[in-house]
């Protein structure tokens, strides 16, 4: 009797929990877009190499289009759908609209995704490709242009809207949550 390639998982997407049987190869980016229909979550290169499906898995990047769906059970994901409180758009989420850090817009949910983790990132103390002082004990770096160019390397804009991405981050570690906000990490 062979191996069964399929089963049931349960998925914590969003603060909601997903109950679905999947075949044990399918990414979680097609478990979101397929079968949950949170199509927010954009399919690029399907590679690994755009970002365009970046989300948040405990808190930290992931790119949906390289993690099996099985391997995501019983974690925290989120999602672009989960980013803002109802209609009360996240402070990233804002500054992207203010700066116009989008054109076509779709590679806008996983840029957002990215620089939520990302900015978590930073705030944790977690060096980059560029960051002069990697010493454990020295403060996070100012996050410089340069900074934040490094941080969201990994997400691509076919538009070229980068300039309008990198203010629009650094305009959202600058604003303050109120007592209401938290961040998503």
């Amino acid at each position: 009797m062979a191996p069964s390639t399929s089963s049931a998982i349960t998925l914590n997407i969003n603060g909601e929990k997903y109950t679905l049987p999947v075949d044990h190869r399918t990414t979680l980016l097609d478990a979101l877009r397929e079968r949950l229909d949170l199509t927010g979550t954009k399919k690029g290169c399907d590679q690994g190499q755009c970002g365009a499906c970046t989300v948040l898995i405990d808190g930290r990047r992931a790119l949906s289009c390289l993690q099996l769906a099985v391997a995501a059970e019983g974690r925290a994901i989120t999602t672009i759908e989960g980013v803002a409180d109802g209609e009360r758009l996240h402070p990233v989420q804002r500054a992207f609209l203010e700066l116009d850090g989008y054109q076509c817009g779709y590679c806008t949910p996983g840029q957002i995704c990215s620089a939520l983790g990302m900015l978590a990132e930073h705030a944790a103390g977690w060096p980059s490709a560029v960051t002069a002082d990697v010493r454990p004990e020295a403060e996070p770096p100012p996050l410089s242009a340069e900074e934040i160019r490094e941080r969201m390397s990994g997400n691509l804009c076919r538009c070229g809207a980068y300039v309008q991405i990198a203010q629009a981050v650094a305009r959202a570690a600058e604003s303050p949550l109120d007592e209401t906000e938290e961040r998503v990490a």
